[in-house]
């Protein structure tokens, strides 16, 4: 029996569970769940940066480092509602600041440590930041741009990590001589800002979604108490800038377990840190599943990993080989997680379903005006709940163009099936329109991604007089791969797996895909990036490079 057969006898059924954690009531704010946590488990492992050289946390000794810098932040001025930027690294100070913002009531403002100055710029400015921590590595963009910055003068409001500039102040003085107590002023309460998140900008500038407290606190207990698992030892490795650390630092503290965070995300090294701390719980990225097999791949103590977007085959092929129990879920800034499947729900591996609704929240498939499609038709995700968030900094139009009343509109499509699971389709503004047809980017990606030889696939439109829009498929090859020598069999692999007229016209093969902050492909570089995006690519029909 599998690992995620056995996970799935003897529990509760999933309504009773949601039922359960829906009624029990939410901590005050962030600041008292990490109150509960170091009474509880107070001696307990909290917070392992494994590869940094920074000793381990107990919550103990967390609840201490955060109280210390919550009261430096708040003899520097930074109050209930505050702004602070934070640009750093996985590295412990960026969970530390977070939370001691969180004491203090002032709100974060995450950045993407690759920034440069002008994207560093756009971020302060619109996100309205009056203070900025940031490490000393990020310092040449902050140099390019502070003088010009509306809200900071000079370098009094800006604290950096590992500093090797005097001219600035350093973190670590923050909390030199403070107290291991905190008392705010004035408390946070749940509905309070907690975070401006940037989104991924696939088009056009991002956006601050305001997210409260209360929409982290649900998001860590979604994921701490939804399959009914008892975790102890939870891996982090995408950067802490983005969501996931956020919430995996939370479900940590509802259940008394210890965060292990990498410096980066490594496929390579992923099932070695797996093994080597005995981690429980992590998101699992598919490319994990494109390294050379090894006898140790079943030798762990995972209980669940969360996948994204996997085709159907390679769900079955990474349970399979991993003996893992791999589940899909669905979620985005906005709501924080909104679809999971249950660990119960064997029968559903490959079914390509991204699950049911989480607890505390709604989902339901509507029609451009707003209106519930029947099961089996495709129309736009739908999801309301509370904590999702309030909606984007300073853009009202926006946020008036992003509801149909309370029910957020994600611009995905989907399905649900007459059982009630939901399955995406593609993005409404990803439907290529071929000749009358509509196709799906998300089903010729996963396709792609489906074969061994790729390692990864964005798939674009391009403009043609004749039949509208052509499909092109950008690929980035695996390791060790001659594309002189991959391209043929992957035409032919396409047309074996796709009908014909979703077979992509174009392919142009890339050492990277460029990426967005959150990780996402960002796919307005690779069709803004040349004039015509055909040139560079091997055209199928025509059978020659352009």
């Amino acid at each position: 029996m599998s690992r995620a057969q056995i996970l799935s006898l003897h529990r509760p059924p999933y309504t009773e569970r949601k039922t359960k954690i829906e009624s029990e009531p939410l901590p005050k704010n962030l600041g008292h769940l990490l109150e509960k946590a170091a009474h509880t488990y107070a001696d307990e492992a909290a917070l392992h940066f494994f590869e940094s050289g920074f000793p381990l946390l107990t919550y103990r000794e967390l609840l201490a480092q955060v109280n210390r810098l919550a009261n430096g932040l708040a003899a520097k001025g930074v109050e209930k509602g505050s702004h602070v930027g934070v640009m750093l690294p996985n590295v412990v100070q960026f969970p530390i600041t977070w939370l001691a913002l969180a004491r203090i009531g002032a709100v974060m403002v995450p950045i993407n440590i690759s920034y440069t100055g002008r994207e560093l710029k756009y971020v302060v400015d619109d996100s309205e930041t009056q203070w900025l921590i940031i490490h000393d590595d990020c310092l040449a963009a902050w140099k390019e741009i502070g003088e010009q910055h509306r809200a900071m003068q000079g370098s009094e409001n800006v604290f950096v990590v590992d500093s090797s500039d005097d001219a600035y102040t350093a973190w670590k003085s923050l909390q030199d001589g403070q107290s291991d107590v905190f008392e705010p002023d004035r408390e946070a309460g749940l509905d309070d800002l907690m975070n401006i998140q940037y989104t991924s900008g696939t088009t056009g500038f991002p956006k601050g979604c305001m997210l409260t407290h209360r929409y982290w606190l649900i998001s860590g207990k979604q994921n701490a108490f939804r399959d009914g698992l008892s975790y102890r030892r939870i891996l982090a490795s995408t950067p802490f800038f983005y969501m996931d650390p956020q919430w995996q630092l939370l479900m940590s503290m509802y259940r008394g377990a210890c965060l292990y965070v990498a410096k980066r995300q490594s496929a390579s090294r992923f099932m070695s840190w797996v093994r080597d701390y005995k981690i429980n719980f992590a998101l699992m990225p598919d490319v994990v599943l494109k390294q050379p097999p090894s006898t140790q791949d079943r030798d762990h103590e995972l209980m669940r990993v969360n996948v994204y977007g996997l085709s159907k085959d390679n769900h079955l092929l990474l349970e399979e080989r991993f003996d893992v129990c791999a589940r899909e879920a669905f979620g985005m800034t906005e709501i924080g997680t909104g679809l999971f499947m249950p660990v119960e729900a064997v029968d559903m591996v490959g079914s390509g379903s991204c699950g049911i609704p989480v607890p505390f929240r709604e989902a339901r498939i509507a029609d451009a005006e707003g209106n519930t499609v029947p099961d089996g038709e495709i129309g736009e995700l739908l999801v309301r709940g509370p904590g999702i968030m309030k909606g984007y900094y300073n853009r009202h139009e926006a946020t008036a163009a992003s509801f149909h009343g309370d029910w957020f509109r994600t611009g995905d499509l989907f399905r649900r099936d007459e059982h009630g699971y939901f399955y995406i389709v593609g993005r409404i503004k990803e439907m290529i329109r071929r000749a009358g047809e509509n196709i799906s980017v998300h089903e010729l990606e996963s396709v792609l991604l489906a074969y061994p030889e790729v390692c990864e696939a964005a798939v674009v439109a391009v403009k043609d007089d004749i039949r509208g829009e052509e499909v092109k498929a950008y690929v980035v090859p695996q390791q060790g791969v001659r594309r002189d020598m991959m391209l043929d069999p992957l035409i032919d692999y396409c047309k074996s797996n796709l009908a014909a007229f979703k077979v992509p016209r174009y392919f142009e093969f890339r050492d990277v895909l460029p990426r967005t902050a959150s990780g996402k492909v960002a796919k307005h570089m690779l069709v803004s990036d040349k004039q015509d995006p055909r040139t560079g690519s091997y055209d199928r029909v025509a059978g020659a490079w352009r």
